[in-house]
This record gives C-alpha cells, structure tokens and sequence, in this order.
C-alpha cells in the first residue's frame, strides 16, 4: 500500500492495544504518526494503567520500522491538548490526511447502579473525545480537500449489552456522528466511517478481568458469544481493516459501518 507513503496518520489511544497496533500498520507502508495518548493513570476505570513509558516505546517501534512519529501526551477531553498534538503534527508533517478515532474506556456496572462520574467519563471518553479531536483536525481536511476519519465503535454499537448500558449508549452515539458528519464532509473530499469490532485480545480484556475476579480467557469467551469459534479477534485484524478503509480501494466507503464481529451479530 505505497499510498499511504508520507501520508500522515493521527491516532487517539495510540499507546496501547488497537492503537498501537494500526500506528505499527500505518508505519509498515511509510506513512507519518501522530500518537496522541493520555499517559497517566485514569481514576476511572480503576485498571487503566497508561502511562508516559507507551508512547515513548511506541516511539521507538514505529523509528526502528524507518517511520517517523510525533507523540503527543494528552486527554480527548480536553481542546487545549489536542489543539497541541495537532498544531504540532501539522507543524512537523503539513497535514493530516488519516484520523482513527480510537480512544475508549469499558468497565462492567449495571445502568441504575452507576454514578453519574462513571456514565460521564465513559461518555465523554468515548464519544465526546471522538468529536472533540475530530472538531479540530476537519478544518485541516477541509483545507486539503480531502481525508479519511474511522471511528473505533463496537458491537456494543449495534446492540444492548449487559452491564455495559454506558459503553453501548457511547458507542451508539458514534454512528450518529459518523454518518452525520459523513453527510457533512462529502463535499469536500472527506469521507467518515466506523468500525464495528467483537472482543479484540488487547489489555483492556486483562482489566476487565480483573475487575471480575477471571481470566481474560473467560471473560471474552462468556460475553462475546462469537459465531466462528474464537473468542476474540486481534488487533492484526483491526489493523488490516483499518488500513483497508483509508486506502483508495475504499474510496466509495462513507457513512457505513464496517463490522468485524466473528458472526456475533448473526447470532
């Protein structure tokens, strides 16, 4: 995928997991990143351990691939620090021409149980963090004309889910924005989508785990109910799907949600 070459790629979440691992795919066909991550502990979910030491070793596999990358520490809740990592991803790489919108929290909690803090980070995380970067990286599009964002929704998009009422409303919500700013930016190029992945073998399922006293093992197998006979897909997968819709060979791709479920939602 030699398009992708010098292209620049902007990554929310990009430490760990499905970040990390589309940052390296990006890296492996030339393009630029920009690894935007909190690196700092979160209060809530109580298992997430981020911290500097990510992005710096994300730093060092995407140079040791020949790429180039610019990290950027920062929380998607907050415009200063994406206006940051933005400004200076333009102002080392000239434009932005990939966003993958991949921030995200998940922890268990029944609806009428939460706290209200719990139900606003998780909303404010995962949904309105994938506005508020992709308020500021549009108008570089727009600029050029052109431009490809992916939005990390979730099964949990497409169907309710048990003790997970926060996470689902959160990514619901993504399609919303996905095919409202689809209509938004197609006269300009821009085309916007979002991915719709099962359980993914990445260090949430370890925290998620841990908050229920199992094994990863048992916990993807009891709650993702997969058709094909695996209990969860890796970030390989996400990644070749990634790279896939923001290649020209998706070029009619806008609005629509790309679903790589192991057939959980024929079920």
């Amino acid at each position: 995928m030699q398009e992708f070459l010098n292209k620049t790629v902007f990554i929310t979440g990009a430490a760990k997991g499905q970040g990390r691992g589309v940052a390296l795919a990006f890296a492996k066909e030339g393009a630029n990143i920009i690894a935007f991550d909190l690196g700092e502990k979160l209060a809530y979910p109580s298992y997430n351990r981020s911290c500097g030491d990510d992005l710096c070793k994300l730093k060092a596999e995407v140079e040791a691939l020949g790429a180039q990358i610019e990290i950027c520490a920062g929380d998607v809740r907050r415009a200063d620090d994406i206006i940051a990592a933005v400004d200076a991803g333009i102002k080392r790489f000239g434009a932005v021409d990939v966003l993958f919108n991949n921030a995200g929290i998940c922890a268990y909690g029944l609806s009428w149980e939460l706290t209200e803090d719990e139900w606003d980070s998780m909303l404010d995380i995962n949904l309105k963090g994938t506005w508020l970067v992709s308020k500021y990286v549009v108008p570089h599009m727009i600029e050029k004309r052109s431009g490809v964002i992916i939005n990390n929704s979730s099964v949990g998009g497409l169907r309710g889910m048990n003790r997970l009422s926060h996470y689902a409303a959160s990514k619901f919500g993504m399609i919303g924005l996905t095919k409202s700013q689809a209509i938004e930016l197609a006269p300009y190029g821009i085309r916007v989508i979002s991915i719709h992945p099962t359980g993914v073998d990445t260090p949430m399922n370890d925290g998620l785990a841990e908050m229920e006293g199992a094994t990863a093992i048992e916990i993807a197998t009891r709650s993702a109910g997969n058709l094909l006979p695996v209990p969860w897909i890796e970030v390989e997968d996400v990644a070749n799907s990634v790279l896939f819709l923001a290649s020209e060979k998706a070029r009619f791709i806008t609005g629509s949600q790309f679903v790589l479920d192991a057939g959980l939602l024929t079920r």
